[in-house]
């Protein structure tokens, strides 16, 4: 039952939020016992697939698996070896400058990938002089990258280590009192990376794109990733990292 179901969710079958039939009619469906059909319950529960309410209003809702649940598994993986940030970010330094080629590499990116990033950017802009909220802004213009690089294990691959990374330095930008730790003229200095970085896409150069994006996140990762370790309570699915326009990594590539 639970491989049935399974493959229902990944199909696409069975859809997110969906409730599953009452037990009753999952009992006859499947012709199991009461014992099997909890067990089948169990196992999907444990793999993030499903989620039993309990009640006179319960029944079992469907999850289908998204980027950030691939990000909170990585999370509990390397929160649980004492996994450093600077570790998660020498990663992104190999893959994110690929996204950023990716990118480029797109036929439509001049509708699609461009567009976005350009908003994306001119928010940042918009709040540099703000350390927390420059920095929510600027996470959203790297997770776009991977959002729209279109290549789908790349999103997933790639998505769950922004999704780490933009936590905590979210949570450091908000926790950091002195502001001049990041004078704004460095803010601004980031952002010229950024649209060096588009411009490339935009003009559909691969390889420039890809060493802009490696040199930027060389001197971006400066300030607060490179000590502490993986904390994954930081995106514990339905948590504060929710998914937010542009640059979301719990979907698809939002075309």
């Amino acid at each position: 039952m639970a491989d049935e179901l399974r493959r229902r969710i990944l199909t696409g079958q069975l859809t997110d939020d969906q409730v599953l039939p009452k037990e009753d009619e999952l009992l006859t469906e499947f012709a199991i016992s009461k014992p099997s059909l909890r067990e089948a319950m169990r196992i999907l529960e444990a793999e993030g697939l499903l989620t039993v309410r309990r009640g006179k209003h319960g029944g079992a809702v469907i999850h289908r698996p998204t980027p950030a649940n691939v990000a909170y598994t990585m999370g509990l993986v390397l929160g649980s070896q004492q996994v450093s940030l600077a570790d998660v970010g020498t990663a992104l330094l190999q893959v994110e400058p690929a996204c950023a080629a990716l990118c480029a590499q797109r036929p439509d990116r001049k509708s699609t990938v461009v567009p976005i990033l350009r908003r994306l950017h001119e928010e940042s802009v918009a709040a540099v002089d703000d350390l927390p909220q420059a920095t929510s802004a600027s996470r959203r213009y790297h997770e776009a990258l991977v959002t729209h690089c279109g290549n789908a294990t790349m999103l997933v691959m790639a998505g769950a280590l922004e999704t780490l990374w933009s936590a905590h330095e979210q949570s450091w930008s908000t926790q950091v009192t002195d502001h001049s730790t990041v004078p704004v003229s460095e803010r601004r200095a980031v952002l010229e990376d950024h649209r060096q970085v588009i411009d490339a896409i935009d003009v559909g150069d691969a390889q420039r794109a890809r060493d802009l994006a490696a040199a930027h996140l060389v001197h971006a990762q400066r300030y607060p990733g490179w000590a502490g370790v993986v904390d994954p309570a930081m995106i514990r699915p339905g948590g504060p990292r929710a998914s937010r326009d542009g640059g979301s990594l719990n979907g698809g590539d939002g075309d």
